[in-house]
């Protein structure tokens, strides 16, 4: 949804939509936005909920001036963002929305701080409503690394999990500070060398993992034989605060792309029926080969990464292969328009009969731009 109406520097929407996007492109590019009407019409509970509210508290934490108002009801939002300084912080993360949620404003933020980011969140280390810990581990910073060149520095650590509803869960999120990102000509996904996995269970039977393996390495088998699924068993205090127990698989190519798929068992609170560890490992196993038939050279929930770092890189072309762009990628586009005043050129790569038969799978999307040579005022150096 484009701006209703912008006033001098500022950029004013309306809704709740796609808050975050504003909120990150906000820091990043400086101009203050106003978000008006949200959640307005819903007269049971108006206004910002718990966890975008959380989510200002973040990035007040993150950046140094920053100003926000609310109004008394919550439907209105005025933010003006400070300098993004980073450094060490510790912040308790809303159990509404997993802390994959948090994680991504950081990861987009965090190269362009004035100091390296060190940052403890805790919270919902696994939910469905957000991109697990493992999931953003193993396709968000395989991303990162690729525009940042030397990964020295960037690390995600679960120290400990915690599952929906009531968390009780911590990481560690470290990332070093850039000038510059490089452009980047990316358009090679390779083929899919092996799959490794994580299965976790918290305060719930060690069986649990184990049937859950075997459904997910059973069917992984009959396309792959490098096939490894860690478990990792957590008890007392490093199992969180509820019951449960999910599963993250990783899809590595010959060329350094990682798809990841994820899935986790019911609460109570979704469902009186308990999850089978064998349907999850099922589905994981059907999502992980659906996200590989995507394809492109990132994971479908990171296409928007990609998109914001060729739109920061180096005054040179970028060029990105990615699969059928998803709906919160094509706002995320809209978005560093209004913003940055900045478009994509979207094209289907142009690929002979011999070769569309070896790149089989869905409908590919290459995205070109030219970055803006955006720099990090902060740091002086490389």
């Amino acid at each position: 949804m484009p701006p209703v109406a912008q006033e001098g520097n500022c950029l004013i929407y309306r809704g709740s939509n796609f808050l975050k996007q504003r909120l990150v492109l906000s820091c990043l590019s400086g101009k203050p936005v106003k978000i008006t009407q949200i959640r307005a019409e819903d007269e049971q509970a108006p206004g910002l909920r718990e966890y975008e509210i959380s989510l200002i508290r973040l990035l007040d934490k993150l950046t140094n001036g920053t100003k926000i108002e609310l109004n008394p009801a919550g439907t209105s939002v005025m933010f003006s963002p400070g300098l993004l300084h980073g450094g060490q912080l510790h912040h308790d993360c809303c159990v509404q929305r997993g802390i994959g949620y948090f994680l991504d404003a950081l990861i987009a933020l965090g190269p362009f701080c004035k100091m390296p980011l060190q940052c403890t969140l805790r919270g919902v280390t696994n939910s469905k409503d957000s991109p697990s810990v493992d999931h953003i581990k193993g396709a968000g910073l395989s991303l990162l690394k690729r525009f940042l060149l030397v990964d020295e520095g960037l690390d995600l650590r679960v120290v400990r999990r915690g599952v929906a509803p009531l968390g009780g869960g911590e990481v560690i999120f470290s990332c070093p500070v850039r000038k510059s990102l490089r452009a980047i000509q990316f358009q090679q996904q390779g083929m899919v060398k092996r799959i490794r996995g994580t299965v976790y269970a918290c305060k719930v039977s060690p069986a649990m993992a184990n049937r859950t393996v075997e459904s997910a390495k059973g069917c992984m088998l009959k396309f792959l034989p490098d096939v490894y699924i860690y478990t990792d068993q957590n008890r007392g205090k490093m199992s969180g605060n509820s019951p449960g127990f999910g599963i993250c698989l990783l899809a590595e190519t010959t060329d350094g792309v990682c798809f990841a798929a994820d899935c986790i068992s019911n609460t109570r609170e979704e469902s009186d029926s308990p999850a089978i560890p064998e349907d999850m490992g099922r589905d994981v196993a059907m999502r992980l080969l659906d996200e590989i038939y995507r394809g492109g050279c990132c994971d479908a929930a990171y296409q928007w990464l990609a998109a914001l770092f060729m739109a920061l890189g180096q005054k040179h072309v970028s060029k990105f292969l990615t699969g059928p762009l998803s709906t919160y990628t094509v706002h995320f586009l809209q978005h560093l328009r209004d913003f940055f005043s900045i478009t994509f050129k979207l094209e289907n790569p142009e690929t002979d009969d011999d070769e569309q038969d070896d790149m089989r799978g869905a409908q590919k999307v290459l995205m070109t731009c030219v970055g803006i040579g955006y720099t990090n005022i902060s740091k002086r150096v490389l």
